[in-house]
């Protein structure tokens, strides 16, 4: 049986059928080649971050036990690499950075490993996200699923950083909607 690795995968939408795109891309997760759902966050609205002129965010995690690849990077590449492919069949369209999004997977975390190579269109792939330690929107789905996990590198558990997070973004920045 091939290696498998927990990958842990941001789901965000804000236009078009948010909600639907949301549950789509979940469960077309879930249908990956090799993968296995193995949890799915509740669903926030959350603030835009960034472009804040934009409609509120509606946000999960979902954790996924993968194929490890030949070696962490291989199988994070091709991870990511099907995640965009799963955006472009779901109708994301280009825009600005941190614009509005149709849907917007981003990958977390690739098991125990931290990982930084360069993607085939010449952008890095960092791994765990750089930003989602600043960002309660990934935090607080992601602790409903992995409270102590401990990404590599961190000195604290996803809880204690979305409680942290919490102390610095105002009540209203984040709301848990119910499951997805």
């Amino acid at each position: 049986m091939p290696k498998r690795v927990r990958a842990y995968i941001g789901i965000g939408a804000n236009v078009g059928d948010a909600e639907g795109n949301l549950r789509h891309a979940l469960g077309a997760l879930s249908a990956l080649p090799g993968a296995k759902l193995r949890a799915a966050s509740s669903l926030y609205r959350t603030r835009p971050v960034g472009v804040t002129d934009q409609p509120d965010f509606l946000n999960a995690v979902a954790a996924l036990d993968v194929p490890a690849g030949p070696d962490p990077e291989t199988g994070a590449l091709a991870l990511l690499a099907a995640l965009k492919q799963l955006e472009s069949a779901i109708g994301r369209q280009q825009r600005e950075r941190w614009g509005p999004r149709e849907i917007d997977l981003d990958l977390l975390v690739f098991g125990r490993h931290r990982i930084s190579v360069a993607r085939p269109d010449g952008r890095w792939l960092e791994v765990p996200h750089p930003q989602m330690r600043e960002r309660l929107f990934v935090l607080a789905p992601l602790a409903d699923i992995a409270p102590g996990l401990r990404p590599p590198g961190w000195r604290e558990s996803i809880d204690q950083a979305a409680a942290r997070r919490r102390t610095v973004e105002d009540e209203g920045a984040i709301r848990r909607l119910g499951t997805l």
